[in-house]
This record gives C-alpha cells, structure tokens and sequence, in this order.
C-alpha cells in the first residue's frame, strides 16, 4: 500500500512538472514559475492530490545542496579567493544592512525587539535555489550581477553559525544556555577534516571506485560523497549547501571534475525541481485568501526594500546599473532559510504563533515574485538601451568597423596593429563600456542607421567591416552600404550558410565565421590521425575548394529542398572521389562498376 502511494505521488509530481514548466517556458516565463504554480495547484490548500508538503520540502532540499556542489565544482579556489571583496564586503554589508533597516523598520509598527530582530535575520537570506537557478537558466550567472549574486549567497550560508547564536541569545531562557564555543569548535574541526580529506583521501578512493569501470558505482560514490559531507556539516549546525560547496571547490581542479558533475547534474535537476514544487506547495491560500491585502503588501514592501538596499550596495561597490538591477532582482526574495529561522523562533519562544504563519506566507509570495521581476526587469534593461543616446563620432578614419565583438575584435587588432585606424562601433552599450575599459576608443550606435554611417565618414572611407553578430542587422548594413556607397569596398561577416547566401546575393564576398577555423580543426584532426603536414594541407585545400563550389550551387536552388537534397548527395560522393583520387585510390564509382 506505502508503495502504490509513493508511486501515486510520483506520477503527480511528475506530471505537474512535465504539464506546466514547458508551458511556462514557451510563454517566456521560466521554469522556476511553473514549478511554483504547479505546487500551488497540486498541493493541500488547492486541489488537494498532495497532502503533506513538509516531508516532500525537506527531502527536496538537497536538490539545493547538489547545485551548490556543481557550483562550487567550477569554482576553483583561486577563483573562489578573487571573490573575496564580494564575498565578505558586498555580502556582510548586505546582511547586516538588511537585518538592521528591516528591524528598525517593524519596531516602528509596533513589533517588540526580538521580535522585529527575527524578522530581520529571516528577510535578509535570500533563496540560493530560486536565486542562482534563475540565472543559470538565462545565463546570467557569469555576468558581474550574477556573480555578486552568486558571492552573497554564499556568504548568507557562512552567517548561518553567527545568526544562530543570535537567536539563542534573544531566547526566553538565554540567560541559562549561553553561547556554546564548544558547538563553534566542532564546525571549525569538521570544515578543517573537509580540506584535508579532499586532498588526501578522496582522490585515491576515487580512483579505485572508477577502476571497478562500472558507471553505476561511480554515480553511487558522487551521492554518498555529497549525502556524506552534507550530514557532517549538518551535524554541527552549518549549512549543507556551505559544506557541499566547500567540497565542491576542493574538488574544481581534481581528474574527476566532469565524471562528477555528469553523474549529479541530472538528479540535481529533478531535486531542485521538486524543492520548487514543494515551496509552491506550501503556500496557504487559506490565509492568503483571509489576508490577501496584508500578505500581499508585506511581501511587495520587503522586496522593494531589499531591491532598493541591493541596488545601492551594487553600485557603491561598482557594478554597473543594470548589473546592480540584476543583483537586487536575483536576490530580492526571503529565502527558504527564513523557513528554519522562523521555526527555532517559534520553538524557543520568541515568535509568536500568528507571526509565524504570516511571515511564512509572505516568503512563499516573495519567492513566486521573482521570475515575473526578472522579466521586468529583461523589459527595463531594453528600454534603457533604447534609451542611451547614440554616441557623437569625433574621428573619419579609412576603416569602419560595425560590430566589435569576439569577431570584430580579431579584425581590428590586425588593422590597428598594422597601423591602419579604423572607427570602432557596437550597439550593445556593455560591450562598448567593457571595451573602453581595455583602452579602446569605441562608440555606441547602431550602424544599420544611416546618420552614424555618414558620421563616421563612409563616404571616404576605404573599407567597410560588418562584424556584427545579428543577421537581420548585418543585411541592413550591407544593403544600406551597397545602396548609398557603392564604391566603398565590404567586408562581411556570415553566422550560418543561409546567411552567407542573402549577403551573397547583394554582390559580396562574405566571411563564414567558424568556415576557417573549423577547417583548421579538421586540419589538426586529420594530423592527429597520422597524416603528414603536407597531406593534411592538400585534403583541407581540396575541401575547401569543394565547399565553396557546393555553396555557388545551392545558392541557385536554394529555395528548392529537392534540388539542394541532390546537391549535398552527389557533393558527398564528389568529395569522397577527389579525395580517394588524391590518395591514389581508384574512385568509388569505378570500383562499382
């Protein structure tokens, strides 16, 4: 019976996730959204299909603890020591200011100290999973907003200790416990047994285990090394995610480093999930219902704050402020750790019960706020861009370089080194931001607009480069250019065939961008396998030469599948016979016959 009921739970689970999350997603919603709304939906206070939320929440969690663990498994320790200034500066600021002005704040509606104090320890963690998932999923995490992000999360889980004793010195009954070193002494005993045994233990018992060359086993060691550091630390009053992080960066730069996090990935995913599913779960609609006005408007005003708090502290530490919009969104909800937090206080006494039911709706709705703030916020960032004055050009230089990314970058070092100057632009301010900060002397404005070309002197100049990474701009530059200045000479960059026949078709040469250096991959492939250099040379040549005659022929037919279908065919069997004819060998063609 126990079995046919946890399978019950797992098909509702299960379909929950695989009906709502695609849906959000094609809507633009993100992931974390639908997980949420499906555990409203499914949980004890909707339709009722899941009963006990609280079993599931806990379980989940360590869906948490498997994205720390990944995380830290790229973040090797010399690049986890570079983010120390964020780390200890931007996030002890951050807690402390938060816990400070969120306080003060309900001591003036009427909330006694410990009280207000509580509420202000629970409003300053934000939520690791909701936070760093959300900008993993729209690849954010790298920028300077993400990593801030990423820093004072982590930060958050090595307050836990300090903020715990916090708690107990604000207990009824604090004046007979006390401060307990001795509980301080054991988590920094088993923080140090971590370091020591990822250097010295855990290599050579992994190796054996991949000796065995079962994948079943290794996937069976990555779990318990995990589940195995996080009862450690979490038998000592840390933070799981802090110890599977700390174990994690340990871990970055061992031999293992993929087998690990190909084996977790997976079943992080399908935790981290279900911990969404869970929090949605446990929102009282009940209550939310009865005090709609209240949990809502409590939930709005501390995340206001915290943005409003994050912002100033971003740009006091010298994010930009779209980095710093980022950082104050990513981390603007009440994290699942004030859960924790509220409970002790309700169990020691400090919290009431009413207060206690009412902050836990308010986080449950803070955290449901945050992917429509991060899509608010993609809306912001536009409407600033669009914003942003295009920049006057001071200089007419024989080159114009429209595009000054990874691609226009290699073109104009070369120029520019060979003394050739070239006017730099690029319509992404934070690109053209990043390269003024490297020396470059680069205007924002969008080069597909007539008045900035001929600013920039086009009529004069020698050359036009259109190095930039969007197709439909690219062809507008190029259209634009072969209209009004027929005799200025372009250089155009292709992303795909398809690409490269529009811009063919209007009578240029254009530049495939990965074609050459692909074939220079195909080229050290080929030597790796045993081919001389000058072989090597000789079949890149002849392909290269095959591809650019297959690329005139599927320009003329390509509008018609049929006809290009028979092309690649018979291009195929070309290629192969001019290669074999190279080699020496007699065609295939004729061996067939």
């Amino acid at each position: 019976m126990a079995s046919s009921d946890f399978l019950s739970q797992a098909a509702i689970y299960l379909t929950a996730a695989v009906v709502a999350v695609p849906l959000f997603k094609r809507l633009g919603l993100g992931s974390v959204l639908g997980y949420l709304l499906a555990g409203i939906l499914i949980g004890p206070h909707a339709l009722q299909l899941i009963s006990d939320p609280e079993q599931v929440l806990h379980f989940a969690e360590f869906g948490v603890v498997m994205l720390l663990f990944l995380v830290g498994l790229e973040l090797e320790p010399q690049k986890a020591w570079a983010l120390r200034r964020a780390l200890f500066g931007l996030g002890g600021m951050q807690v402390a200011m938060t816990i400070l002005v969120v306080a003060a704040g309900a001591k003036l509606i009427g909330l006694s100290w410990p009280i207000a104090v509580v509420v202000g320890i629970g409003v300053a963690m934000s939520s690791t999973a909701i936070g760093l998932a959300s900008l993993e999923e729209r690849r954010q995490l790298a920028t300077p907003g993400g990593q801030a992000s990423f820093a004072v999360l982590l930060f958050q889980d090595l307050s836990v200790i300090p903020l715990f004793m916090v708690l107990a010195l604000m207990a009824p009954d604090a004046a007979k416990s006390g401060v307990d070193g001795w509980a301080v002494a054991k988590a920094v005993l088993v923080i140090a047994a971590i370091v020591v045994a990822s250097r010295t233990v855990l290599r050579p018992v992994m190796r054996i285990v991949a000796q065995t060359g079962l994948r079943e086993i290794f996937v069976a060691f990555s779990l318990l090394l995990v589940i195995g550091v996080s009862l450690a630390v979490q038998a000592v009053g840390l933070s799981m995610a802090l110890g599977t992080f700390l174990a994690g960066v340990l871990l970055a730069d061992s031999e293992y480093h993929y087998e690990l996090r190909l084996d977790i990935e997976p079943v992080k995913g399908l935790l981290l999930g279900l911990f969404f599913i869970a929090v949605g779960m446990s929102v009282d609609l009940s209550l939310l219902t009865r005090q709609p006005e209240t949990i809502v408007g409590l939930a709005l005003l501390l995340v206001s704050a915290k943005i409003l708090l994050l912002l100033a502290l971003g740009r006091g530490f010298k994010l930009p402020f779209r980095d710093a919009l980022l950082f104050g969104v990513a981390l603007s909800q009440i994290g699942e750790f004030a859960f924790v937090i509220f409970g002790v206080a309700l169990a020691q006494g400090t919290l009431p019960h009413a207060q206690y039911d009412l902050m836990n709706a308010v986080v449950a709705v803070s955290m449901l706020m945050t992917p429509l703030l991060l899509i608010l916020y993609d809306r912001v960032v536009k409407l600033e861009c669009k914003e942003r004055p295009q920049d006057g050009i001071e200089e007419a230089n024989p080159v114009i370089i429209a595009g000054f990314g990874r691609f226009g970058q290699i073109v104009g070092r070369v120029l520019i080194g060979n003394g050739i100057a070239a006017t730099l632009i690029d319509k992404d301010p934070n690109q053209v931001d990043l390269m003024r900060s490297f020396g470059w002397r680069c205007y924002y404005g969008d080069a597909s607009r007539l008045d900035l070309l001929e600013e920039a002197g086009i009529a004069q100049a020698r050359l036009l480069v259109i190095a930039v990474d969007d197709p439909e701009s690219a062809m507008s530059i190029a259209k634009l250019a072969k209209q009004r200045w027929p005799h200025v000479p372009v250089v155009a960059r292709a992303r795909s065939r398809t690409d490269a026949f529009d811009l063919r078709e209007l009578g240029l040469e254009p530049v495939r961008e990965t074609f050459y250096s692909s074939l220079e991959a195909a080229r050290q492939s080929l030597l790796a396998l045993g081919e001389t250099a000058e072989s090597a040379a000789t079949i890149i040549a002849h392909f290269e030469r095959h591809d650019l005659e297959q690329f005139e022929k599927t320009r003329h037919v390509r509008h018609d599948m049929a006809a290009m279908l028979n092309i690649a065919e018979q291009g195929r069997q070309d290629l192969k016979d001019l290669l074999a004819a190279e080699r020496g060998e007699r065609p295939a063609q004729q061996n067939a016959a």
